[in-house]
């Protein structure tokens, strides 16, 4: 994994942003999309029908299967990647986030819930909040309160265009640069 991508996984806004994906990707509900802390990251994704039953996509914690089976779809490619074995996994745990240490993803959710251009300041306000943190310039917990500083700030489009969102995207990076800089 590479610098950003590690911190977006440590803060949980990987999952904020998947959460809003999802959303968008399967034309679901707001209160149909759900994160649940897996610690030994052997599920990958997992998806409740309506009468109750869940399919899981499970395997070992490396995102090659589950790249290459989307890639692939709906064909099942071979391959020689190392196979999952639940006997070395006996174990598989599930617990909430703890919303209160974790705050992206409340702001993921708050953003996923008001539409128009939130997640637009959400993505961009972070990028900028995670390169300031690998520059030391912002603490670990500090990204938290830029993201939200941006989406209290950056003004809201309800229906943005193309060219409304490039222009949420610069403004939410202005002022996220500008919290930092002022110190919020």
């Amino acid at each position: 994994m590479g610098a950003k991508i590690t911190i977006d996984s440590a803060t949980l806004m990987n999952k904020g942003l998947e959460v809003i994906e999802a959303k968008w990707l399967f034309n679901l509900r707001n209160e149909q999309v759900d994160v649940v802390v897996h610690p030994q990251s052997i599920v990958h994704s997992l998806v409740q029908f309506e009468d109750g039953s869940l399919k899981a996509q499970l395997g070992l914690p490396d995102m090659k299967l589950p790249i290459q089976y989307a890639l692939g779809y709906p064909a099942r490619l071979r391959n020689d990647f190392p196979r999952f074995s639940f006997l070395q996994y006996p174990t598989l745990t599930f617990e909430a986030p703890d919303l209160g240490t974790f705050r992206h993803l409340p702001l993921a959710y708050s953003a996923m819930q008001r539409g128009g251009t939130a997640a637009c300041v959400l993505n961009a306000a972070n990028e900028i909040a995670v390169a300031a943190f690998l520059q030391d310039k912002v603490s670990f917990l500090g990204m938290a309160d830029v993201v939200a500083e941006c989406l209290h700030r950056v003004p809201y489009l309800a229906a943005p265009t193309l060219a409304d969102y490039a222009a949420t995207d610069a403004e939410a990076r202005r002022v996220a640069t500008e919290v930092m800089r002022l110190g919020s």
